[in-house]
């Protein structure tokens, strides 16, 4: 089942490179009390997700930060060692953004956003989408129809929605 506006996220361990290598992050104390904005993609270095989807969220963190966002996350099915270097190639890094690899897409396929897409090599990835969780609550969502389109998932489109 996709999850939806008034839903409460589930909680999950996701990935992220530390001083020492992989560690875990645990998704609910990121959200709670505070309103996050979690944006996920098919995965890091493909077409539309560099070239568009991360670079929306770029431009957006000033005035996502403007509107009380405490924290803009990325989450793709990937593991933490290509999400830091993606991170640092694209500049999210330096954007303040939040790369989170869902190594196992257990948590992508626990809100109903996974897809998979043999003919493209995609195989258990995630649906392009932006969310804004107060507290854990799903209080917007916007997925997109195609995972080769960023209009509706666009930090853009959430700064215009919050």
């Amino acid at each position: 089942m996709t999850i939806s506006i008034g839903d409460t996220l589930p909680g999950a361990t996701m990935l992220v490179m530390g001083e020492a290598g992989p560690q875990g992050v645990d998704l609910a104390e990121k959200l709670n009390g505070r309103k996050v904005v979690i944006f996920g993609l098919p995965g890091a270095y493909t077409g539309v997700c560099s070239t568009a989807h991360v670079p929306s969220f770029i431009r957006s963190m000033d005035a996502l930060k403007a509107k009380g966002v405490d924290e803009v996350i990325c989450v793709s099915v990937n593991d933490p060692f290509v999400m830091a270097a993606w991170a640092k190639d694209t500049g999210a890094a330096d954007a303040g953004l939040t790369m989170l690899g869902d190594a196992d897409g257990a948590w992508t396929a626990a809100i109903g956003m996974d897809f998979t897409a043999p003919p493209a090599g995609l195989i258990g990835r995630s649906k392009r989408y932006s969310l804004v969780a107060e507290n854990g609550v799903v209080t917007v969502l916007n997925l997109e129809e195609s995972p080769g389109v960023c209009e509706l998932s666009a930090g853009e489109t959430l700064v215009d929605q919050i």
